[in-house]
């Protein structure tokens, strides 16, 4: 471990205490001179840490910068952790390292993607310093339908670190989207990787995307009016404290698999039970079938009925509430 790392585990351990420069000096067997420059190193990685004459350095409450000290202090027993500034995409990164080998539980998180990907190769706005971007990879030993509950289980490990780290009042639009007043603040992605020999699923890598915060600029026009951020100002260590959330509650309730409790969870927040939406099909979901959104069943599939009376079970595709078109 460098010395910047070493010294920036310390200021994170003692967050909102100032320590004299002599003090980690001391503590980290080197020089007032390194400490200043490792000091400085980390301030251009956006750490904000005060001076102040006689008392030393501080890191300040509200500084909220991604780092694998930051989320392993929130992290039971140890994992294989890749924290990157940016990345083209976490899911893409971990394929890579899937095929390396990668062990199963291995989270790659970055402050920013430059090609986030989303369902139906949309992609994912994943703009700097103000989101969590996260993957995890997975090797189930489940049956390939069990497995296709993944998605599912995230869903509720989200919304329950939402609720832990921030207060907030999570819902989840089916199947795999997090809203918060009405408005997006997470998506998840679930991509899979089979044995061409035997279809036995070899590897599943689960993204997770969460607007913790607004952008600087905003959203982009074509998502101004769904999406949203989780809290409109920073909160110190929020990151690390939610990236380290969210993977402690999801490997929780995967090692549970197959088991189906994690469903009472899921359908306490689910969205727009009971009432009208459409059923989305055909290029770029143009075709609306009416119906109402009655539940999920013990699969997670979406058990809606139509205006004719009949009833169906939706394994896949898109919802919406019919009062906002």
């Amino acid at each position: 471990m460098t010395l910047k790392e070493q010294l920036r585990g310390l200021l994170e351990e003692n967050r909102g205490v100032y320590i004299s420069g002599e003090d980690i000096a001391k503590r980290l067997y080197c020089t007032r001179g390194a400490v200043w420059k490792a000091i400085k190193a980390l301030r251009t990685e956006g750490l904000r840490i005060d001076a102040v004459t006689n008392r030393g350095y501080c890191l300040e409450d509200s500084s909220d910068v991604l780092s694998e000290t930051g989320i392993r202090r929130y992290l039971c027993g140890e994992r294989d952790i890749f924290v990157l500034k940016t990345v083209g995409s976490t899911n893409a990164y971990m394929r890579e390292l899937a095929q390396k080998d990668a062990s199963e539980g291995t989270f790659v998180v970055s402050s920013e993607q430059t090609c986030g990907q989303g369902r139906c190769g949309r992609s994912f706005f994943s703009p700097a310093d103000t989101g969590l971007y996260m993957s995890i990879l997975l090797r189930p030993r489940v049956a390939v339908n069990k497995a296709m509950k993944i998605t599912s289980v995230a869903a509720v490990a989200v919304c329950i670190a939402l609720e832990k780290t921030c207060g907030a009042m999570p819902e989840i639009k089916w199947v795999n989207d997090i809203y918060i007043s009405g408005k997006k603040v997470a998506g998840i992605l679930t991509e899979a990787a089979f044995d061409m020999e035997n279809g036995a699923l070899d590897y599943a890598v689960l993204g997770i995307g969460i607007n913790v915060y607004p952008s600087e600029n905003g959203f982009p026009e074509e998502l101004s009016d769904i999406a949203g951020a989780v809290l409109e100002q920073r909160a110190g260590d929020l990151r690390n404290r939610l990236a380290a959330t969210v993977y402690e509650n999801f490997m929780l309730l995967y090692a549970l698999l197959p088991n189906t409790g994690y469903l009472d969870e899921y359908r306490k927040r689910l969205m727009w039970r009971g009432e009208q939406i459409f059923v989305l099909s055909g290029i770029d979901g143009k075709d609306k079938t009416p119906a109402v959104l009655v539940d999920i069943d013990n699969n997670c599939a979406l058990k809606v009925r139509y205006e004719d009376g009949s009833c169906g079970t939706l394994t896949s595709g898109e919802i919406t509430i019919r009062r906002n078109l």
